[in-house]
């Protein structure tokens, strides 16, 4: 190693060490060539040549011999090697500690979609609102609108859309949609059996209102499926379980309406309800898209 005659020199302590210099200092040990790091960096030799110099003017000291073949590691530059490649690692390392807190912190909206609203339609929901921010993380979950509501009022969702409300006055009406009883379309129902009905489990608000009307218009029923999901529902009446109490566009192709042929009360329009607390920012906008799917 060539002898290194110059000595440190007393420098201004509080100026700070310029990062890409240092990287540059490294670069070229490490690679054996100030073209080769110019390379690496992405800029020119003469762009290198002179963050060295900067670096070296900084330190008082000459930290690379140059020579015509090669070059070689002052005395000081072999002691400041270690601590400056620590240096571009601390900077590396606060750098992805704040990238990882700024993920963290990215505005999220978390929505419940009731299954009786959701519905096939689901995917291409998600698409159009990835589509409108694609920096805003979305969390969905679907279940039933009482569920939904509660988990809402607990402030789990900021949002939250639902078949109906019952006693609730605090929403937003996106819709009003139909509801008729539909089977299978090779389906028959035995004569003097109960209606064979294929629902949700409790606590779904579509159930209740559709067996109070079985009810009261004195048609015995009974459960023939009840499924964890509307998709499951729609299976079980296209695999001619029975009859479903479901809006049209929740049902798969092929299902038909068989209310009046076996003379089943009508069903209500039952509206679809917005709940949000979200009052600003890039939420806002996607609670906008959301309900503009939505609506009537």
């Amino acid at each position: 190693m060539a002898k290194d005659t110059q000595q440190p020199q007393p420098q201004q302590q509080h100026r700070p060490l310029d990062l890409d210099a240092i990287e540059a200092f490294v670069r070229i040990v490490e690679l054996g060539s100030f073209t080769r790091a110019a390379d690496a960096m992405q800029t020119t030799q003469a762009a290198v040549s002179l963050k060295l110099k900067r670096l070296e003017d900084r330190l008082g000291c000459r930290l690379i011999e140059r020579t015509p073949r090669h070059v070689e590691l002052s005395a000081h530059g072999a002691a400041f090697l270690d601590p400056a490649r620590e240096l571009l690692a601390v900077h590396q390392r606060t750098l992805a500690t704040f990238a990882e807190q700024a993920e963290r912190e990215r505005e999220r909206i978390a929505i419940g979609i009731s299954d009786h609203v959701a519905g096939p339609d689901l995917p291409a929901l998600i698409a159009r609102m990835n589509a409108h921010d694609p920096g805003l993380v979305i969390e969905i979950r679907i279940g039933s609108s009482g569920d939904l509501l509660q988990a809402y009022d607990r402030r789990e969702l900021d949002v939250a859309i639902l078949r109906f409300s019952a006693g609730r006055s605090d929403g937003q009406v996106l819709s009003e949609e139909p509801l008729g009883w539909f089977a299978a379309p090779t389906w028959q129902h035995r004569a003097g059996e109960p209606l064979p009905i294929v629902t949700l489990a409790e606590p779904c608000g579509v159930r209740v209102v559709a067996s109070q009307l079985l009810d009261q218009a004195g048609v015995p029923w009974r459960e023939a499926f009840v499924g964890g999901g509307v998709a499951a529902v729609s299976a079980a009446v296209i695999a001619g379980l029975g009859v479903a109490a479901l809006a049209p566009r929740m049902l798969p192709l092929g299902a038909v309406d068989v209310g009046a042929r076996l003379g089943l009360p009508a069903l209500p329009r039952l509206p679809v309800v917005l709940h949000s607390r979200v009052q600003g920012g890039r939420g806002r906008e996607a609670v906008g898209v959301l309900g503009a799917a939505f609506g009537g």
